[in-house]
Formats: structure tokens, sequence, C-alpha cells
């Protein structure tokens, strides 16, 4: 019986994560690393990957990955890493960096979180997160949040302190989509592609962003919020991340702006994790 049971849990950690599906709680069972949120009239299951012990823990950092456009559209075998035991071994190598407890939340549609990544971007994404993070500190008596985002990611974080978070200690929004339908023109201009009038990259209307809600990210003069891109961003335009930044203080938060270097070509993904080590210091 033992070791059937030993079976079954090492089998459920090495099956492929499922990636755009309807939530279901009946399968939304996984004690340690599934979330039933139910936001608004809407529901959903949110899967997250602890890399350190979250009971009580004073700050955990929350790392939220940016777009998997590539990965949504392959069999969930053929995606790199998409097994609970390789997202909590990730987690587990990022807590060790970082020194405090790192947990990665999947976002609606990737690695077995229900939802329709397509669909990324929309209210519903960012209010079934915000409902996640609720429940993480329900569950396990955490103290505060660290929100650490790259790209898409980064318009997570942003989105979540929109929603008027009072948890959040600090936020690093790495390479992040801020100006959403702006963002969209530019680049379709910049690749001599139509114009879309409304519409963001995913060619969608009324996309939920960030830079049109900073009215509703709560007062808190110790949190510190950084935004941190490369000038030669041609997949987030740095010109929209500074704009998000000066609207930041203009709101009187405290922002911070951090040039970094980029990788070519796209010089989206940024150098030496600086993302990691900024979320790394400010949880200390």
């Amino acid at each position: 019986m033992v070791c059937a049971s030993w079976a079954q849990a090492f089998n459920d950690a090495t099956t492929p994560l499922r990636w755009n599906t309807p939530a279901d709680r009946a399968t939304c069972t996984e004690p340690g690393s599934a979330l039933w949120v139910e936001a608004g009239r809407a529901e959903a299951c949110i899967r997250y990957f602890a890399g350190g012990a979250l009971e009580h823990a004073p700050v955990v950092i929350v790392m939220f990955h940016g777009d998997r456009t590539t990965e949504m559209n392959r069999a969930p075998q053929a995606i790199a890493g998409n097994t609970l035991a390789a997202k909590v071994n990730q987690a587990r190598a990022l807590t060790k960096r970082v020194g405090v407890p790192l947990v990665i939340v999947a976002r609606p549609g990737t690695y077995g979180s229900s939802g329709d990544h397509g669909q990324r971007r929309q209210a519903q994404e960012f209010i079934a997160l915000n409902g996640a993070l609720d429940q993480l500190r329900e569950r396990y008596g955490i103290g505060q949040f660290v929100l650490l985002g790259h790209s898409g990611g980064a318009t997570v974080a942003a989105a979540l302190l929109t929603l008027g978070r009072t948890d959040v200690k600090c936020a690093v929004m790495t390479s992040g989509a801020f100006s959403l339908v702006q963002r969209a023109q530019m680049i379709r201009q910049s690749k001599g592609l139509p114009s879309r009038p409304g519409r963001d990259t995913n060619g969608l209307l009324h996309p939920y962003d960030p830079a049109q809600h900073i009215a509703g990210i709560a007062a808190a003069p110790t949190r510190q919020l950084y935004v941190i891109g490369s000038t030669g961003d041609q997949i987030a335009p740095f010109a929209l991340q500074k704009a998000f930044f000066q609207a930041l203080m203009r709101a009187g938060h405290q922002a911070h702006l951090i040039r970094a270097q980029g990788v070519p070509t796209t010089f989206h993904q940024l150098r030496h994790d600086i993302g990691l080590k900024t979320a790394a210091q400010c949880a200390g």
C-alpha cells in the first residue's frame, strides 16, 4: 500500500501539466500545488510551485512567467519542464539563490492552471491570480509578498497592484508590457503590419491595462516599485515602460526606473538576472 501511494505520487509529479483547459474543481486537488479560486462570476484552478516552506513565512517572493505563446501550441508532453516535479525543482533552485521562499504561480492556461492563455491580459486573468494570492496567504499565513514578473508576468504584477493589494512589500517588473493598445500599434508599425485599432498584441479588444488603473494602487510609503528594462527592447518598448514609471511617480508611489542590459537580438531578456537579484534584495 505504501509502495502504491509512493508510485501514484511519483506519477502525479512527472505527468505533463495540462494547458488551456476549463476549470474543474474535481481535478483541482493537489494539496500543495493547487488553489480553487472563485472570483466574481468565474472559477479557476491556479497551480503554484513552492521552492521552500511557506508556512508563516514573513516574506515570500511570488514569480510570474512571461507569455508562453510557443508552448501553448504544443502538446503538453512536448513542453520543456512541464511537470510538477520540474516546476518545484525550478522553484527550489531559485529559493536557494534568493534566500527566502519563492513560489512560482502559473498564469491561467499554463502549467496546469485552468483558463485560456490566448485570453491573457483580459481582466479575468488578473482577477483569478489576485484570488490565488489571497488563498496563498490564508492557507499558509504568509506575511507579505514580493511580486516578481518578466514581460507579461510584469504586467501581472502591475495589475495586482492596481487591484488594491496591501500585502506587497515591493514589486519588480522587468521588460513589462504596458499601454497595451499603444504597444500593439508600435509593434505592428515597426513590422509593417496593418493597424488594428483598439486591439492588443493578442488581437483582443478591451485588455486590462495597468497603466490605466494606477489610481487603484494602494498608498504605501515604504513599498518600493521597480520598473526595469532595456532601452532597445523590441517586444516591450522602453518608452512605454518609462511612461508607466512616470505615472507611478506622479501618483506618489516610491518607484524606481532601472536601465538594464538586454540580450540581442530583441533585447527583451535582461542580463545578470537583475530582476531576481532586485527581488532578493527587497525581500531581505
